[in-house]
């Protein structure tokens, strides 16, 4: 092979392995000798084209082939280097074997150079293919880590993107967070207030007739002490005479005795009926208490009926009790079951009059309150023979805020409050049946 074109290869061949191992990213100071050598190749592909100089090309062959090994070796840890080295063994060998041989046998070398000199070429044909497959594997390798550095950069952006939705959307829930604890503490207050606002409705009912009750007890009590003043006025007359009638004094004393008797008797009927009032009125101790359920459900059905009364002076119903005795005193929060009692009668009550208003002939009002044992529990039923219920309201009467009254009659937390009193305040249950024009029945149990 010419000389001249030893030159042009090892020269290719260095350009060859600095594009193919990178060495301007992995060792930039290197591959500038590397780029020195090969500018220097072109000037001696020249020279040694010209003017003959074939040693030149000689040496220069070899000085590029030692700097090959010298980068492979730099590079050990790169698979395409580490692929460049395969190729260049055989070169070596080759030049190896052939200065040996010729050393020791030149004249077998003379006799066989172009066998020699074809392995050579061999060898050197398959640093260039070598070197040309290390190079594809190195751009496919780069194409490689491009796409893996562009994947990174974009899952980098989308992290940060994403990050700055996370601060976002934990922002706006801070924000959201806030505002419903706002808007829970406003309801909270809200629902104090309309509960207390069902108490003082349940109130006002209840004071009508607790007035109207009230009256009674304390007319006897002004009638019979004003009787008992006449009684007392004669008796000291009688005693103050010479010879008094004995006979006169005793039945004087005897009918005084008796009037003390019904004044007591209904001033503490009086007095029952205020307490009555300050139980409903007070805020309960959720306390339970053993409690006559038959006088309380006896009481709160008077107690809804005058006060209904008072509202409509025309209005008027029959009221039936049907109390066992049996049942005797039971575990009850007080001023809460009795308020359950009064929204139950009150109902019934105002059932009876919206349809006593609708059919104002052929119709007699009537509310009747039982009380029994059964089952090993007790049961308090509220019954009447009003408007009744229609089908597809007697799924929601229990739900707060719901009521089938007009306007500024109701709350709607009448019976909710009832309802939870009943189920989670005493454990116990509470059922409706009805049937529309025809009448209500609610029914409590609870437990003995």
């Amino acid at each position: 092979m010419e000389l001249s074109m030893v030159v042009l290869i090892s020269a290719g061949i260095t350009q060859l392995v600095r594009k193919s191992l990178d060495t301007a990213q992995r060792l930039p100071e290197w591959d500038k000798i590397l780029f020195r050598f090969w500018m220097v190749g072109a000037v001696l592909f020249i020279i040694a084209a010209v003017f003959r100089l074939h040693f030149v090309g000689y040496w220069y062959s070899k000085v590029i082939y030692v700097l090959l090994f010298v980068t492979v070796y730099l590079l050990r840890d790169y698979r395409p280097a580490r692929m460049l080295s395969v190729a260049l063994m055989p070169v070596g060998a080759v030049y190896i074997f052939n200065q040996l041989l010729l050393l020791v046998a030149p004249s077998f070398f003379d006799s066989n150079r172009d066998l020699f000199e074809t392995a050579e070429k061999f060898a050197i044909i398959w640093l260039i293919g070598f070197g040309i497959y290390a190079l594809n594997q190195n751009k496919k390798e780069r194409k490689i880590r491009h796409q893996q550095e562009e994947q990174i950069r974009l899952a980098e952006a989308r992290k940060a993107e994403l990050e700055h939705l996370v601060v976002e959307r934990t922002a706006a829930l801070t924000r959201q967070k806030e505002e419903l604890e706002h808007a829970l503490s406003d309801l909270k207050a809200a629902q104090v207030q309309l509960v207390q606002a069902e108490k003082m409705a349940s109130l006002g009912e209840l004071t009508a007739g607790i007035a109207h009750e009230i009256q009674n007890p304390l007319n006897f009590v002004n009638n019979f002490s004003e009787l008992s003043l006449e009684l007392a006025q004669e008796l000291l007359e009688e005693v103050e005479k010479p010879d008094p009638d004995k006979a006169l004094i005793r039945d004087l004393v005897d009918d005084l005795s008796q009037n003390q008797e019904k004044i007591n008797k209904h001033g503490k009927r009086a007095a029952s009926i205020v307490t009555a009032m300050l139980q409903h009125a007070r805020t309960s101790t959720g306390k339970k208490e053993p409690t006559d359920l038959n006088a309380l459900a006896d009481e709160y059905l008077r107690l809804a009926y005058h006060g209904l009364r008072a509202k409509d002076k025309e209005f008027q119903s029959k009221m039936v009790t049907e109390l066992d005795p049996a049942i005797g005193t039971v575990e009850v929060i007080p001023q809460d079951f009795g308020r359950v009692l009064l929204n139950l009668i009150n109902n019934a009550f105002y059932a009876v009059m919206q349809r006593k208003n609708q059919q104002k002939e052929s119709y007699d009002p009537v509310v009747t309150v039982t009380t029994q044992r059964k089952n090993g529990k007790v049961e308090i039923c509220i019954k009447d023979n009003g408007t009744g219920i229609p089908d597809h309201v007697k799924s929601k009467i229990f739900q707060p805020f719901f009521t089938t009254k007009p306007t500024g009659q109701g709350t709607g937390l009448g019976l909710s409050l009832a309802y939870d009193i009943v189920t989670k305040g005493h454990g116990g249950t509470m059922e409706v049946e009805s049937v529309e024009g025809q009448g209500t029945e609610f029914t409590i149990s609870l437990p003995a």
